[in-house]
């Protein structure tokens, strides 16, 4: 049960209670990026750029990611950075919901405030969101990181699906005081949640306050750009960056090409790709729950390496984008369907292995540069999510201008997000081994030195 030092890992309820701040945390971010994206192109009549651009905004400013884990490592304490954090998320919401009302009636105003709203919603979403993961990994038995790592996946995507069902109904009809108001209410609401999730939490389960001291008094002694170079000369810690960069950029580079994809190819109806999309998302969180059950019963197994997961659906993720090339030139006799699942199904798989993985690796290196590591792989795929989707996109045009034939064009750009799963597949194969053992093809990532009790 213990984490690797002996002292009890965090139990169930623990580790759902730290689960409500990526409820929380998802529940301000949706509204931003569904409700405001909606009112900005339909009711105001604005450009469809804008709120990209906004949401890119929000992705660039996490490259701070690892200088927010610094600041947490320098303190030996992360619950401040995931309360500020979400405070800070909290106003940004609130910001952008008052920005969006207010360009009814100044429009650079209010794009000047939405600038300064979607800044805070990404320094909030990477200070908090840095600081959690580190949390958990301290907290939780090394048996239960993978189960942890899915779960609080899953329910960030809770928060997701809650808020739009919830604030949908409340938004109706739309006004830009109703938008403030209900936006204003999610926020607090959130802000409450995450503080009692974390309340007490890393006081009881963490590092003993003579170690947090400890960590204080010696942290700054090192500057951040040398702690930095110091986690980036780390083998491990350099190749799972490129690797989350590489597989999160494939994962995304799908967001708008597959439903075009099925209405182009296919000749299916807004209603029809929308429901395919929904099943590609079943699938997503059926695989998250596969990496949940296999890390609880399976773990210190081969069936429960995370490495071995990781690698595996990021090949299962490449020849289900590959099968999409065949569904394009065998027709309508094609299982789509199923073809969707399984490529949501792989993704899920790899995605929530990947996280687990972070968990087990972030205390693997220099000491206390936990922050900095996760702070570092974070803003890789805050990066790559920023890119990916118009990446996808920028290919597919570049694509239909070279072959005349859609089926040709979508083939040509599902065969480059396939090499890219393919690429992130091989750098994982690579984490933590030995020259030796990567030479013969079996390396695996190494037991993880639990936080908990040092």
């Amino acid at each position: 049960m213990g984490g690797g030092g002996g002292t009890p890992g965090l139990g169930w309820f623990g580790i759902l209670r730290l689960g409500l701040v990526q409820t929380a945390l998802g529940a301000i971010v949706v509204l931003t990026t569904s409700a405001i994206n909606r009112v900005m192109v339909v009711e105001l009549a604005l450009p469809a750029t804008l709120p990209g651009v906004l949401v890119a905004v929000h992705y660039a400013v996490q490259m701070l990611r690892p200088r927010m884990g610094y600041g947490s490592d320098i303190g030996g304490r992360r619950t401040p950075w995931i309360i500020g954090g979400m405070a800070v998320l909290a106003a940004g919401g609130v910001l952008a919901a008052c920005a969006t009302a207010l360009m009814e009636h100044a429009e650079a105003a209010g794009l000047a405030l939405s600038l300064l709203a979607f800044l805070l919603i990404g320094l909030g979403v990477g200070a908090a969101g840095t600081s959690l993961l580190v949390l958990l990994a301290a907290v939780v038995a090394e048996r239960r990181r993978p189960a942890a790592a899915s779960l609080v996946w899953i329910m960030m995507i809770a928060g997701f699906v809650l808020t739009t069902a919830i604030t949908g109904r409340l938004l109706d009809p739309y006004s830009g005081v109703r938008l403030i108001t209900v936006s204003a209410g999610v926020s607090c609401v959130a802000l409450a949640l995450a503080l009692v999730a974390v309340w007490g939490i890393e006081r009881r389960h963490a590092l003993p306050a003579a170690a947090r001291a400890a960590v204080a008094e010696e942290g700054p002694r090192t500057p951040f750009r040398q702690a930095l170079a110091e986690v980036w000369a780390e083998r491990d810690a350099r190749r799972f960056t490129v690797f989350v960069f590489l597989s999160m950029l494939a994962y995304s580079a799908q967001d708008l090409i597959l439903e075009p994809f099925a209405g182009q190819v296919f000749g299916m109806t807004l209603g029809e790709t929308t429901r395919l999309a929904s099943l590609q998302h079943g699938g997503v969180l059926a695989g998250m729950i596969v990496i949940a059950l296999v890390g609880s019963f399976a773990s210190g197994t081969r069936l429960g390496s995370m490495r071995a997961w990781t690698v595996g659906g990021c090949l299962a993720a490449a020849v289900a984008v590959l099968m999409l090339t065949v569904a394009g030139r065998v027709g309508e006799g094609y299982p789509l369907r199923l073809s969707y699942f399984l490529l949501g199904l792989a993704n899920g798989v790899f995605a929530a292995a990947a996280i687990a993985s972070m968990m087990q690796m972030v205390s693997r290196g220099r000491e206390r540069r936990e922050g900095i590591r996760m702070g570092l792989w974070g803003a890789a795929q805050a990066i790559a999510f920023g890119t990916g989707s118009l990446a996808g996109a920028v290919a597919l045009d570049a694509a239909r201008a070279v072959f005349s034939h859609p089926v040709a064009a979508y083939s040509a750009v599902f065969v480059g997000d396939a090499l890219l799963f393919i690429a992130a597949a091989w750098l994982a194969l690579g984490i933590g081994a030995s020259p030796k053992a990567r030479a013969s093809g079996h390396a695996a990532f190494p037991p993880a030195r639990s936080a908990v009790g040092g």
